[in-house]
């Protein structure tokens, strides 16, 4: 019982609980990302290079024949993958970059002063009373 205890324990503390929100947002994310690829940037920059699917560039190292499948070398979808990574590198860098900039902005701006603590305006009212 006590390996569920701590188990439990570990499961439920903030930090685990925000990766996993996290990792399933990220999840999600990709998939934007991937759909934005594929679907927005890269037909009109097949259609620049010649009316280019990249997912249908591949090498044939082996023609098919009757008894097996032909072997391809599918550098197409390597590069897709490819421009997905750049692309949720490149997002995450700036939201990074966003958030960095929001801190300087906080940490840079000036606080109020700190409270004067009881005993000093205590003190500054019998000095005062003192001198009259």
């Amino acid at each position: 019982m006590k390996l569920v205890d701590e188990f439990k324990s570990f499961a439920m503390k903030g930090n685990v609980v925000d990766m996993a929100v996290g990792i399933i947002i990220g999840a999600a994310f990709g998939k934007i990302v991937s759909s934005v690829v594929a679907d927005i940037i890269m037909p009109p920059l097949g259609l620049l290079l010649g009316g280019v699917n990249f997912t249908d560039l591949k090498l044939v190292m082996k023609a098919a024949t009757d008894v097996s499948p032909a072997v391809t070398w599918n550098y197409g979808n390597f590069l897709q993958v490819t421009f997905d990574f750049i692309i949720v590198a490149f997002a995450v860098f700036m939201l990074i970059k966003a958030i960095n900039a929001a801190k300087k902005k906080e940490e840079a701006a000036p606080s109020a002063p700190p409270a004067v603590p009881k005993e000093e305006i205590l003190l500054t009212e019998i000095r005062d009373l003192l001198k009259k």
